[in-house]
């Protein structure tokens, strides 16, 4: 991960003398986990996970002028990648988050070896796109609640309800105590 300095000074060269490699070095940094958190909010769908995520750097190249500092990059960033994705889902009128996967009666589980991580990533598919989408970010992405509420819009409080019924409905999923 970048230092603050170093994405502002990256974040200068772009803007100052449109640097490509400059802005290469942002996306070698930043496209790991933004392809992480596409995934889990596509339900593991990889060409619309590139997709989403391409489009979030063409916008994030294209605007980057536009970008303050007043925040990390990352956090900008994310907020581009959250409105790319809410922007596909209206196009596409895909019905992802408001109408979540019923849920089954236990989860098939891999005996060969597909452990505990293949469950939780099966279990997020059956939660709403919200409750995804800031499960992703608080647990896997590891932002604060703050941070989380700049990206999403969403105030604290429902952020914290979100990830409450998030952990309970995957907990009764994956068959763990509350």
């Amino acid at each position: 991960m970048l230092s603050k300095v170093e994405e502002l000074k990256l974040i200068s060269q772009i803007v100052l003398s449109d640097d490509r490699r400059a802005f290469a070095r942002l996306v070698d940094a930043y496209q790991p986990i933004l392809h992480n958190f596409f995934l889990n909010l596509t339900g593991g769908n990889e060409a619309l996970c590139d997709d989403l995520a391409q489009e979030t750097f063409i916008k994030a190249y294209t605007n980057i002028r536009q970008f303050r500092g007043l925040s990390q990059f990352k956090t900008w960033l994310f907020r581009i990648a959250y409105n790319e994705f809410y922007s596909y889902t209206r196009r596409t009128r895909e019905i992802l988050s408001d109408q979540p996967l019923e849920p089954p009666d236990l989860l098939t589980r891999d005996v060969e070896g597909n452990d505990a991580r293949m469950d939780v990533f099966t279990a997020m598919q059956y939660l709403s796109t919200d409750e995804r989408t800031v499960i992703s970010l608080f647990f896997i992405n590891d932002m604060p609640m703050k941070k989380i509420s700049q990206i999403t819009g969403m105030p604290e409080g429902t952020i914290k309800s979100h990830i409450s019924r998030g952990k309970a409905k995957m907990a009764k999923l994956l068959g763990s105590p509350n």
